[in-house]
């Protein structure tokens, strides 16, 4: 998806874009993979190496950027769940099988638990101006990129800004029942020392700013800011970021970074004014159900 995402704009980029996404349909071994993850496994095997399979795909698709691996080690994540009926918490083990239980989850580690950095992934988040966090899967997707220990002391030693974008629903198996303060305290609790300069969040899917802020306040550099704004897109039905306006709701955070900073600053939340996709004529935002309550 992230490879997709950053394909060229022309005809062939937008092909292979939608190839690499495809799922094979019917009911034979191949049913329900994804091409992009079949193509890379067979390049990883191939070349022996995931960033030359990773680039290799990056030059069909005539990438715009860089997709990097967190680690060129094989992983494997395990997580501590609880709510299945088996005591105080039940180890889960594998991706697939994380995402989608049943249980609550309490926290999620690695195997091997000191996996190596991919030193490109290293020299990338060192050279950067920018770091976002999220959205995604958030056990298995976001938290993982502080559980390699020189990478998550290379996020937080980065001269770069630090932003966190919560996810617009909690997601069915990993997160149910989570709030969007509750995305944040368990980020926090996987990398206590990270500090974010950021936490950007649609407007309509924070019922009470005030626990988010007050959660986001333990995380927060000195003049971070919370940040909401009318970042979803306009179906309802497939909960998933505006990319237009995410990058305006960015484009505000980084701008006010660089004028509010220092311990002086005023950390409340900030609402922008901007309106969402979907308004109606007039400025009168056209109301979502709020998929957190």
């Amino acid at each position: 998806m992230a490879l997709a995402a950053l394909a060229a704009d022309d005809d062939a980029g937008r092909r292979w874009g939608r190839l690499v996404q495809h799922r094979f349909g019917g009911t034979g071994a191949l049913a329900g993979h994804a091409v992009g993850n079949l193509l890379l496994a067979g390049l990883m095997e191939v070349l022996g190496d995931p960033v030359a399979a990773l680039d290799e795909v990056a030059a069909l698709l005539g990438l715009q950027g860089r997709v990097l691996p967190m680690s060129r080690d094989a992983l494997v994540i395990e997580a501590e769940v609880t709510g299945l009926g088996s005591g105080d918490g039940a180890l889960i083990r594998g991706q697939v099988a994380v995402a989608s239980t049943p249980g609550r989850v309490q926290r999620v580690w690695l195997r091997p638990d000191r996996p190596t950095a991919c030193s490109e992934a290293l020299d990338a988040v060192k050279a950067a101006d920018v770091l976002l966090l999220g959205p995604g899967s958030w056990f298995t997707s976001v938290i993982p990129h502080v559980l390699v220990p020189e990478l998550r002391e290379a996020l937080i030693t980065s001269p770069a800004r630090r932003i966190v974008v919560l996810n617009l629903a909690p997601e069915p198996g990993e997160t149910a029942g989570f709030s969007p303060e509750q995305h944040l305290a368990v980020l926090s609790q996987h990398a206590p020392e990270l500090r974010v300069d950021a936490v950007i969040a649609d407007v309509a899917a924070v019922p009470v700013p005030e626990r988010l802020q007050h959660t986001a306040a333990a995380m927060l550099a000195p003049g971070g800011r919370v940040h909401l704004a009318p970042v979803a897109a306009a179906d309802p039905a497939v909960p998933r970021h505006d990319p237009a306006a995410l990058a305006d709701a960015l484009g505000v955070v980084l701008a006010e970074l660089d004028v509010h900073t220092g311990p002086d600053a005023d950390a409340g939340p900030v609402q922008a004014g901007a309106q969402p996709h979907g308004s109606a004529p007039g400025g009168q935002e056209t109301r979502r159900s709020n998929p957190w309550r």
